[in-house]
C-alpha cells in the first residue's frame, strides 16, 4: 500500500535516523500545540565560563537542560559530536558554539564561544525559546575609555555602594592595546580601575563592591606581574568577553585568582553572583 506523503516522509526521517543517530525531523515546532522548550540564557552562559575550567565533568547547577537543548542543536547541524551532548559546557561544546557563530558572519567578541542572544535566539529557531536573555548593550566612553552599557551600570552601582567614584585606567574592546593583560581587555566587560590614593583598606573595599555587584575582582600588585597597582575586574556573563577573559570568570567561581597559575583566589569573600542576579536581589 502506498504512504501517504506525510507518512512517507515520516517513515523516511525514522529510517535515516536509525542508519546515521542524526535527526532529519522537523523542529519542535512542527509538533501542532507543542509548547517549545526554553533555555535559561543565564543559566547556559554560567556553563560555558565555569564548565571549560572545571578538573572534572561536574555539571554547572541548575544548567544542565539550557546546554542539552544547544548542544542537540549543535550536533544536528554537524557542529558537534553525539558523544559530547552531556550537559557540559566544555571545550569541545564552546568550540563547537563559535564555529556556530562564525558560520552565522559573526567575528570578535561576537564568535568567542560564549553564547549571545542573537546567535542564540537563531540558533533555537523552531527548536527552543530564549528566557532570562543578558544583554551588553552598545559601546559607550566612561572615563575616557570604551565599555559596554551592562559595564557602565555595574561600575555606577558599585560607585554608589562605595560612596565614591573610581577611575579606569583601562577599558574594554581593545585588542593588543595592553600586552601585559594577556589578551583580557580585547572583548568586552572588562576594566582596570586605578588605586591611585587609596589605602590598602579602601582597595579591599572597592574590589568587595565590585564583586557584590557582578564583577570577579581582584586587587592586583606589581608582585604578581609587569604592571602598576590596580583593580582588574571583569563583568560575569557578559556575553563579549574574550576567551581570556571568560577564562578568568569561570576560575572566580571556582576559588581561583584569575592569573596564569591559577592560585587560590586572594580576593575579599563575597557570595559570586551574576549583576543580573543582584538585581533581583
Amino acid at each position: 500500500m502506498k504512504l501517504p506523503s506525510c507518512a512517507g516522509a515520516l517513515a523516511a526521517s525514522a529510517l535515516l535516523t536509525a542508519l546515521t543517530g542524526v535527526s532529519t525531523a522537523p523542529p519542535a515546532r512542527a509538533a501542532a500545540g507543542r509548547a517549545l522548550p526554553s533555555v535559561d540564557m543565564e543559566a547556559l552562559v554560567k556553563a560555558a565560563q565555569i564548565d571549560p575550567r572545571r578538573p572534572d565533568d561536574t555539571l554547572t547547577p541548575g544548567a544542565k537542560a539550557a546546554v542539552l537543548l544547544v548542544e542537540r542543536a549543535l550536533r544536528d547541524r554537524g557542529l558537534l559530536g553525539k558523544e559530547w551532548v552531556d550537559g557540559y559546557f566544555g571545550i569541545r561544546t564552546n568550540s563547537a558554539y563559535a564555529k556556530y557563530q562564525k558560520s552565522l558572519g559573526h567575528t570578535g567578541p561576537a564568535a568567542n564561544g560564549l553564547p549571545g542572544r542573537a546567535s542564540l535566539t537563531e540558533l533555537g529557531k523552531g527548536r527552543f525559546k530564549v528566557v532570562h536573555p543578558i544583554v551588553p548593550g552598545s559601546r559607550v566612553s566612561m572615563d575616557g575609555h570604551v565599555v559596554n552599557t551592562r559595564t557602565r551600570s555595574m561600575l555606577t552601582e558599585a560607585e554608589r555602594l562605595l560612596g565614591r567614584d573610581l577611575v579606569l585606567d583601562q577599558g574594554s574592546y581593545n585588542p593588543g592595546g595592553d600586552p601585559t593583560s594577556a589578551g583580557t581587555h580585547d572583548g568586552g566587560g572588562v576594566v582596570d580601575i586605578s588605586v591611585r590614593g587609596m589605602s590598602r583598606a579602601a582597595r579591599v573595599k572597592a574590589a568587595r563592591a565590585l564583586r557584590r555587584v557582578g564583577f570577579a575582582a581582584w586587587v592586583r600588585s606589581p608582585r604578581q606581574g609587569d604592571w602598576p597597582w590596580h583593580i582588574h575586574a571583569a563583568a560575569i556573563s557578559d556575553t563579549d568577553l574574550s576567551p581570556q577573559a571568560q577564562h578568568q570568570t569561570g576560575d572566580y567561581y571556582l576559588g581561583r585568582n584569575g592569573l596564569a597559575d591559577r592560585g587560590p583566589d586572594d580576593g575579599p569573600k563575597v557570595a559570586v553572583r551574576t549583576w543580573e542576579e543582584y538585581r533581583r536581589r
